[in-house]
């Protein structure tokens, strides 16, 4: 079972807030011989006369020394992730979660900006000391 990430209750009760139920905390995962653990598996639970979304969120704090590092690893994430959901529970969206200020700092970089719309990177944009969700990038 891999570490939770120095943000992950803030984020799993930012969620929570906006309505989502945690389905799975980690989201477990298993393609061939590989198990991946996604940070969480939600499911938004809306009027009856519709079908609930569902996502898998994988958080990130960016909290290292080097941001360009830690990008390279979650878009790796990311990219296995999301194709480990299509195999598996391809009715759930991936996407990655991120710090506020980490957002309108790194994030906002015209080379970071191109790799996530190139890759069609679907961001959660967090507070981590509000433990509120600010925005939903898709």
């Amino acid at each position: 079972m891999p570490a939770k990430d120095i943000f992950h209750d803030a984020v799993r009760k930012g969620l929570e807030k906006e309505g989502w139920v945690i389905t799975d905390d980690p989201l477990r995962i298993e393609v061939g011989d590989v198990e991946m653990y996604i940070d969480l598996g939600a499911e938004e639970i809306l009027a009856a006369e519709r079908t609930g979304e569902k996502i898998a969120v994988e958080i990130k704090s960016f909290t290292g020394t080097s941001s360009i590092s830690q990008f390279h690893t979650a878009v790796g994430q990311f990219f296995n992730y999301r194709f480990a959901l299509e195999q598996k529970e391809s009715e759930r969206v991936l996407y990655l979660a991120v710090p506020l200020g980490v957002y309108h700092a790194f994030f906002q970089l015209q080379f970071i900006k191109t790799v996530v719309e190139h890759y069609q990177l679907k961001i959660i944009v967090y507070d981590p000391i509000q433990e509120a969700i600010v925005e939903w990038k898709n």
